[in-house]
């Protein structure tokens, strides 16, 4: 069975991608910070398909050291990982010129060491099997910069650039990158705000991208999928 890693896994588009690939039958290797989230979502994935194999991690993926263990327990754990989804994130409405000390280290650590660290640790891998699929949830932020998230924005940037380099270092091993790029989409980064849901996009329309994208032919790889609201970001 094809075994798949996801950070961040327990909200938002991390979760909507786990129901999705549990679907599909694909074994599960999930993390997030709360021990409590992650057993009720456990058991969440078993009973949607009793018959993968779903490894649980609490995981602060803001520091290396975790992200490495959860890394290798999930290899232990299910064998191969041949599909990763960079999904962890933080965002915080701020200019950089207003941020607080510690907001650069916080997000970096945050939106992207993780991607860069994974992708360290599972690419040979992928590269000596001749397959594999790493997702990468970026931002429109990673285009268009946006005034009130600066360093956000930097981060997101930064993460589309890793995205690149990864596709351009696997392509010739059959080892397919994606970035997804979403506009406003209803998760927890706009739990503070008033927003309508019927006029963004939501965390299953990524889902289905990813699932869809990762369906496609060995031969054909979608290198970036931009998803905005239909009237408009918020």
């Amino acid at each position: 069975m094809t075994n798949a890693l996801i950070t961040a896994s327990t909200k938002g588009m991390g979760r909507a991608t786990a129901i999705a690939f549990a679907k599909e039958g694909i074994n599960l290797a999930i993390c997030s910070r709360n021990s409590g989230d992650l057993a009720a979502f456990k058991d969440e994935l078993s009973a949607i398909n009793p018959n993968i194999k779903v490894f649980t991690s609490v995981t602060d993926v803001s520091i290396k050291q975790q992200v490495l263990d959860f890394a290798k327990a999930a290899e232990q754990q299910l064998a191969a990982i041949s599909i990763i989804v960079n999904n962890a994130g933080i965002y915080e409405h701020s200019s950089i010129l207003d941020d607080a000390e510690q907001t650069f280290e916080k997000h970096v650590n945050t939106n992207l060491m993780p991607a860069y660290e994974l992708y360290r640790y599972f690419g040979k891998t992928m590269i000596a099997a001749g397959r594999g699929h790493i997702f990468t949830i970026c931002s429109v932020a990673s285009l268009v910069p946006i005034a009130e998230a600066g360093t956000y924005s930097v981060t997101k940037y930064a993460l589309l650039g890793l995205n690149k380099v990864m596709r351009t270092e696997m392509q010739q091993y059959g080892v397919k990158v994606t970035a997804i790029i979403p506009g406003s989409t209803l998760t927890d980064s706009w739990k503070d705000m008033e927003v309508d849901k019927n006029k963004m996009v939501l965390p299953e329309d990524i889902a289905s991208a990813i699932v869809n994208a990762y369906k496609m032919s060995a031969g054909a790889n979608i290198e970036e999928i931009i998803i905005k609201p239909t009237y408009g970001q918020i």
